[in-house]
């Protein structure tokens, strides 16, 4: 297996949407002091914890204007912008968080002239497979929840403009992004699809670098016992190689 990654100096400036986040914050504590950022986000409250250098914009990316100013001058954009809740309301949030913005962030990337988008896609958009099924990056979206089908969306969108406009771009299925405690209790499915911190870090680092990708989807999950999905693929495209096991780390032996 031969992965090629471009250095950190040569990526150039990197957008982060929704950077007070809790996956864009575990990034940019593992990462940041390597690249040179903007932090988009619309409550900078959330970024009181920003390194000296960063540069920190407000917007609304409903917007499509404002994400075409978020984009200028960027080379990559680590697209992690949404509304989260699997029971969110469609009409009155999905709609604009994660559809609309979704797309403005792509048309406004693709506009500037960005090299990729990284797009955080969900584990939610292949939920509805069943528990005992190991998902593979080229299985079809089968979401469980409307939050999910978004995230489909998401998918589709990021495919459309690698495919059809050139603009490359990775969608990254986060699983269950969290920190776990010795002794906690979890159900198979949620041990299965842990992704830590540190391994969700490096999978976006990796994802921002490499080499020589059109389109792919991959998966953020930790290297499980179990794992809910495939990393086969991931691991081969990306040299990926994830540190923690949700099993070791409840103290399953």
């Amino acid at each position: 297996m031969t992965v090629t990654m471009v250095l950190r100096t040569d990526v150039g400036r990197i957008l982060i949407t929704g950077a007070g986040g809790r996956v864009a914050t575990a990034f940019r504590q593992a990462m940041g002091d390597r690249y040179a950022l903007r932090l988009a986000e619309r409550d900078l409250a959330l970024l009181r914890d920003r390194r000296p250098g960063d540069e920190v914009i407000s917007f609304n990316i409903a917007d499509l204007d404002a994400c075409r100013e978020a984009c200028a001058n960027i080379d990559t954009v680590l697209h992690l912008a949404a509304d989260p809740a699997p029971d969110a309301d469609f009409c009155g949030s999905l709609m604009d968080n994660n559809i609309l913005g979704t797309f403005n962030i792509f048309r406004a990337a693709k506009d500037a002239g960005c090299r990729r988008v990284v797009f955080a896609s969900s584990a939610q958009a292949v939920e509805g497979y069943p528990l005992d099924y190991q998902i593979r990056p080229d299985d079809a979206p089968k979401p469980k929840n409307l939050y999910g089908a978004s995230k489909a969306f998401g998918e589709g969108i990021a495919a459309y403009f690698a495919h059809q406009e050139g603009l490359s771009a990775l969608s990254v299925r986060i699983a269950n992004f969290t920190t776990l405690s010795r002794g906690e209790q979890l159900s198979a499915r949620d041990m299965s699809a842990f992704l830590s911190h540190r391994d969700a870090a490096d999978l976006l680092d990796r994802c921002i670098r490499v080499e020589g990708v059109q389109y792919a989807v991959v998966h953020g999950v930790s290297n499980n016992r179990y794992t809910r999905l495939s990393l086969e693929e991931t691991r081969r495209l990306l040299g990926y190689a994830p540190q923690d096991d949700a099993f070791s780390l409840l103290g399953f032996e």
